[in-house]
C-alpha cells in the first residue's frame, strides 16, 4: 500500500502529468478517481484544511455547474460550497495529492515535486513538451 494518494481525473492533462511525476519518483500511488468515488464530507474538509486553502480556492470555475449554480457570485457559505462539490464532484479542482510531506492542489503539476518523499528517478517532460526534470532527476525550474 502506497503512502501517497492522488485524487485523479484521467481526462485532465495536469492530473496525468502529476500522476506520472509520482511514478517517476518510484512510487505507485493510491489513485482515487474522485469523479466516480468523491471524498466524503469529512474527507473533503480535512483535505482543504491540510492544504491550508479556502473552500473557494478548491472550486473549479470553468465547468458548467459553476455558472449554472451561480457560484461566481460568491454568496454561499463554505458549507454550501462543500455540499455543491459533493453533489457535483467535477467542481473539485484537481489533482489533489496527499503524501507524508503534505497535501497540495497540484496546479501546476510540478507542485507535486515539493511534497514527494523521494526524488525523481530520471527526466520528466510534461505532455505539452515542457521539461520539468532533467536527466539527473533534478527540477529544471
Amino acid at each position: 500500500m502506497s503512502n501517497i494518494t492522488i485524487y485523479h481525473n484521467p481526462a485532465c492533462g495536469t492530473s496525468r502529468n502529476t500522476l506520472e511525476m509520482i511514478r517517476n519518483s518510484g512510487n505507485e500511488p493510491n489513485i482515487i478517481y474522485y469523479l466516480v468515488t468523491p471524498p466524503t464530507h469529512d474527507e473533503l474538509i480535512k483535505l482543504i484544511s491540510d492544504m491550508g486553502i479556502t473552500v473557494h480556492a478548491l472550486l473549479r470555475k470553468n465547468v458548467e455547474p459553476y455558472e449554472k449554480l451561480g457560484l461566481a457570485e460568491n454568496t454561499f457559505t463554505d458549507e454550501q460550497l462543500i455540499d455543491f462539490m459533493l453533489q457535483h464532484p467535477i467542481l473539485i479542482n484537481r489533482p489533489v495529492v496527499v503524501t507524508p510531506l503534505g497535501t497540495r492542489l497540484c496546479r501546476p503539476s510540478e507542485t507535486v515535486l515539493d511534497i514527494l518523499p523521494e526524488n525523481q528517478k530520471g527526466p520528466f517532460t510534461k505532455e505539452d513538451g515542457e521539461k520539468v526534470v532533467d536527466e539527473d532527476g533534478k527540477r529544471v525550474k
